[in-house]
């Protein structure tokens, strides 16, 4: 199997001296979150051109109305709204590049979710009436996601056209069209049913699928040419975007937040946390034992031949999951490679064990027996930040603190993450507006066992497996 040894990386500020990229850090045990650390080798960062400039690492102690830690989608878009919608101008802190962490490593799927239950999943939780308000946020989500994309001022590959659920076996076709049916009845969103046959004609031949379900609602992106134009776009508005300034330390002095980077303290009346996947517990005690990182791999491949597309019959460019619990999300990106990812090591530590690659392209010849054995150009992996009980969270955790945070997406993050971003700055600027609904009213849960989750975790996925492909 071939592999691109090396690519360019973009070029750092000139006030940075990037640090060298650790493929094993691990949030739960990792000491910081580093430095100025260069980006994974992804796909992304390889294609993405130059970035936009930013402001350089903080050099001294300075004051702000307002700081976002994180300069991922949400943080990014969190300052955006607040410039735009509030006239606050926010300063932006960030450990390593700018969207360093979950922006840069996912598979740049945007969907129609948010963490991850099903409406289904709504309605035995919530009941109707609510579960009807969240659907009604997830769609203003999409419309909100989709107006950025035509105002940030880079070409970041949409691909627009819906979302193809793919559905692995005759178990899953059942549970697809049975939500198919609560979507159009209760929520009065309409999909189509694809048997085999439709979907090898009129998609791909995709080998293992016994069917799927399309929804019309999907776009696929570039993860960090996206992350590039919302810092354009913040700086336009007066974001001042600070990289290579992690948060060592952070206090609370007489209604001042300070907040202790190498280079100096920032101090702010309100924060925004935003640090996805990469939340490290000791940032703040809001945040403490409340996430559950998970890994995903990823890969590209060389481009696919004509002949190869052919084979596969591979006429979408559509974003796509399958329905497994550890889903593996996959499409054609518009150069015509193949892109795939899935769930994969339990600790930073086990990262960079090759059978956590091999699970991709297993899973690759399975799906598309043609591409068997095709090279692998870039591989990749990065943590996403999963809740305890599945579904993300915008709130402010503590009334009697101004922090706030937008969290816990669980993989669905690409679309929601400009929505929360709007949402933390309508908390951050205290105009909320009409949205009392569970992910707005309540902070992320904690768990008892947080402290044991890996060795749960290694249970689930042994679980996870035997509930996918075997009962």
């Amino acid at each position: 199997m071939g592999r691109v040894a090396s690519h360019r990386q973009p070029e750092a500020h000139p006030n940075q001296h990037p640090a060298t990229y650790d493929p094993s850090h691990d949030p739960l045990v990792s000491p910081t979150p580093g430095t100025g650390q260069d980006y994974a080798p992804t796909y992304w960062a390889a294609t993405a051109g130059m970035p936009p400039a930013d402001d350089g690492p903080i050099t001294d102690d300075t004051d702000a109305d307002v700081v976002i830690v994180g300069s991922g989608y949400t943080g990014l878009c969190a300052a955006i709204f607040l410039a735009r919608e509030h006239d606050i101008r926010a300063t932006v802190l960030e450990a390593n590049r700018v969207a360093w962490g979950c922006s840069s490593r996912n598979g740049g799927q945007a969907q129609n979710a948010s963490g991850r239950l099903s409406r289904s999943q709504w309605i035995q939780r919530w009941g109707v009436d609510t579960a009807r308000q969240l659907h009604k946020e997830i769609r203003d989500a999409f419309e909100t996601f989709e107006g950025l994309l035509e105002a940030v001022p880079v070409d970041c590959e949409p691909q627009p056209g819906g979302h193809l659920y793919v559905a692995h076996r005759d178990k899953a076709m059942r549970k697809l069209e049975a939500e198919a049916k609560v979507l159009a009845e209760t929520f009065g969103y309409e999909t189509e049913l694809l048997d085999r046959d439709s979907l090898h004609r009129h998609y791909m031949k995709e080998a293992e699928a016994v069917g799927a379900m399309h929804e019309p609602d999907g776009i696929g992106v570039h993860p960090l040419k996206l992350a590039y134009g919302y810092l354009e776009l913040a700086r336009q508005y007066g974001v001042r975007v600070h990289p290579a300034s992690p948060v060592l330390d952070w206090d609370e002095r007489n209604g001042v937040q300070h907040l202790h980077t190498p280079g100096g303290t920032v101090r702010a009346r309100a924060v925004g946390i935003a640090t996805g996947g990469y939340t490290m517990p000791g940032l703040h005690g809001s945040v403490r034992n409340r996430l559950f990182p998970v890994l995903s791999n990823s890969l590209v491949t060389r481009p696919l031949s004509a002949e190869e597309k052919a084979a596969c019959n591979f006429l979408t460019n559509e974003v796509i999951t399958d329905t497994r619990t550890l889903r593996f999300y996959y499409r054609k990106l518009p150069d015509d490679r193949l892109q795939i990812g899935s769930r994969s090591a339990i600790t930073g530590a086990d990262a960079t064990h090759p059978r956590h690659e091999k699970l991709l392209t297993d899973a690759i010849a399975r799906k598309f027996p043609p591409l068997a054995g095709i090279e692998v150009d870039y591989s990749w992996w990065g943590w996403v930040d999963v809740s305890h009980d599945m579904m993300p969270r915008v709130c402010q955790p503590d009334p009697d603190s101004p922090v706030f945070y937008a969290l816990g997406y669980g993989g669905n993050g690409v679309m929601y993450s400009a929505q929360a971003g709007r949402r933390m700055a309508e908390r951050i600027a205290g105009k909320p507006g009409d949205t009392d609904i569970p992910i707005f009213d309540n902070r992320l849960p904690g768990h008892p066992l947080a402290p044991f989750r890996r060795l749960g975790q290694r249970l689930l996925y042994h679980w996870y497996y035997l509930r996918d492909e075997r009962f």
